[in-house]
């Protein structure tokens, strides 16, 4: 199927021939489904923990933290264009010189226009909408509605306007408060002031897209000093992009190969478990991982930041104890006794049943990375959630598995995904370092077989991509795990804008 000149050109990108052959076979054969035994639940993988046990959790963050390195990890390549689907489907079916607003809204299923305009005051960017609009369409007001409204939201969306169509979503205003108004990004850097910060410095990794990074940099530029002065910390953030090399080879309905209309092959961005290339390159002792848009206004982040550090203390407390048990097993001298309370440990902690108690398995399933993960009841959004799986040994253990995983067609394994009690809001704080202060290479634990095959198109033309691994499903997959309740506070995602209308994105004015 491969051309010389194909080989050239994957070479160029940055891929081996070997895994390019590899990604095509994986299309032919397809990706089998992963195989949830039962969906995690509470006192079934998944810890309630107490109020006088989430005060001694946080004592022992407080107390741990000053030496330790502390990053902040924030997936924030996600372009806002899904934020505004429906004002992208406004501007396309609606002609206000042949139509009433009004009429518009009764003939069809139209209510998130209805509550975007009926509560349009209220939305962080207002003001700089306004005066655009005021520069733009000095006629705006001699407008009928329908005509305002087109206004409006062109000017938000177009590259002419404030180009919110193309911009990240982190670069969105997502609250108003007295004087000003911030973006999602800002909200980041301030939240991590409360929890993910030693010695009066904070220090953050954002993703970006590689066109986007000017854009966020001259943010920082914008806000730094006004964050600094609210939370008297200093701040400091690094980036990076997907790498190019994690692409993944498009192919045709038939597996061949997708080419464009110069006969080249069609790569494809492999989805966000790409990522943990990047999270590997940051070397930290705890890594909070949190996604951009997930935040809210001031008034609510002491909240926030409480459970954050609920979740980094049990990390460090675990951590405490694997890395003495890794140190007594490294000695060699270790009673039945001592192995038996290892091996209970694991138990009822990593949540990892029917190992072997001999002094090597015990040091392998100890000796790898650790996330201990938030997560929330249910509410019906679509994604992943905290579920037993069975690996390739036989071994049950917690996993984070994403709907698109699993077959759906399958009358058992539906009515496991239709019982979970608990969704995965991204939540997670991570320890990458092992029992001698060296770094894990984090790309040893991925699970290659994880990743699924979606159905796209390209220029009116159906093709399959291949996603890698989620960075939180298979990416994380060899990880040892912990999941632990949090509160439905703690997840804020903002969908479409009309989210932003939630309480929790709206501040108190002070």
């Amino acid at each position: 199927m491969l051309t010389e000149k194909d080989l050239i050109q994957i070479k160029d990108h940055g891929i081996s021939v070997d895994q390019a052959v590899s990604q095509l076979e994986m299309f032919m054969r397809g990706i089998p489904c992963t195989q949830v035994v039962t969906a995690a639940s509470i006192g079934n993988g998944i810890e309630v923990i107490s109020q006088e046990n989430q005060e001694a959790l946080t004592a022992i963050y407080d107390a741990r933290k000053e030496p330790l390195d502390i990053v902040k990890f924030v997936p924030a390549s996600g372009a806002a264009t899904r934020m505004f689907k429906f004002l992208h489907n406004f501007l396309e079916f609606y002609d206000p010189e042949k139509q009433k607003f009004t009429d518009f809204l009764k003939q069809g299923n139209h209510q998130d226009v209805a509550r975007f305009f009926g509560s349009f005051k209220e939305f962080a960017f207002i003001s700089k909408l306004r005066k655009k609009i005021r520069k733009k369409y000095p006629n705006y007001k001699q407008c009928n509605k329908g005509q305002r409204y087109m206004i409006c939201v062109k000017s938000m969306l177009d590259k002419d306007g404030l180009n919110f169509g193309n911009l990240p979503k982190g670069l969105i205003p997502f609250h108003k408060y007295t004087k000003y108004a911030v973006t999602a990004f800002e909200e980041q850097l301030y939240e991590a002031a409360f929890y993910a910060v030693a010695k009066e410095d904070v220090y953050l990794h954002f993703t970006f897209s590689e066109k986007h990074v000017d854009l966020f940099k001259s943010e920082f530029e914008r806000v730094k000093n006004r964050v600094s002065k609210k939370t008297k910390k200093n701040f400091h953030i690094s980036y990076s992009f997907q790498k190019k090399e994690t692409d993944t080879i498009a192919v045709t309905p038939t597996n061949q190969p997708f080419r464009d209309e110069n006969e080249n092959i069609v790569f494809r961005p492999s989805g966000h478990g790409a990522l943990i290339e990047n999270l590997n390159e940051v070397d930290a002792d705890v890594i909070f991982i949190k996604n951009i848009d997930n935040v809210v206004s001031e008034n609510y982040v002491e909240e926030i930041a409480h459970y954050k550090k609920v979740l980094a203390g049990k990390l460090l407390w675990l951590q405490g104890k694997m890395f003495g048990y890794l140190e007594a097993l490294e000695k060699g001298d270790v009673s039945l006794e001592v192995r038996k309370e290892i091996t209970s440990f694991i138990w009822n902690q990593l949540h990892l049943k029917g190992i072997p108690e001999g002094i090597a398995e015990l040091t392998y399933i100890l000796n790898k990375p650790l996330r201990v993960c938030g997560v929330v009841k249910n509410t019906g959004a679509p994604g992943g959630g905290p579920f037993w799986v069975v690996n390739e040994t036989g071994l049950n253990s917690l996993q984070i598995v994403e709907t698109a995983q699993i077959d759906m067609t399958n009358p058992h394994q539906k009515a496991i995904v239709q019982e979970a009690t608990h969704f995965n809001p991204v939540d997670l704080v991570c320890g990458v370092r092992d029992y001698k202060g060296n770094k894990f290479d984090l790309t040893k634990f991925v699970d290659p077989n994880s990743g699924f095959i979606s159905n796209k198109s390209q220029n009116g033309k159906d093709l399959k991509a291949l996603e890698l691994p989620g960075l939180w499903n298979g990416a994380m997959a060899k990880w040892n795990t912990a999941f632990v309740e949090v509160p439905l506070i703690t997840f804020n995602p903002v969908k479409t804008v009309n989210d932003l209308l939630q309480k929790e994105h709206r501040p108190l004015m002070r």
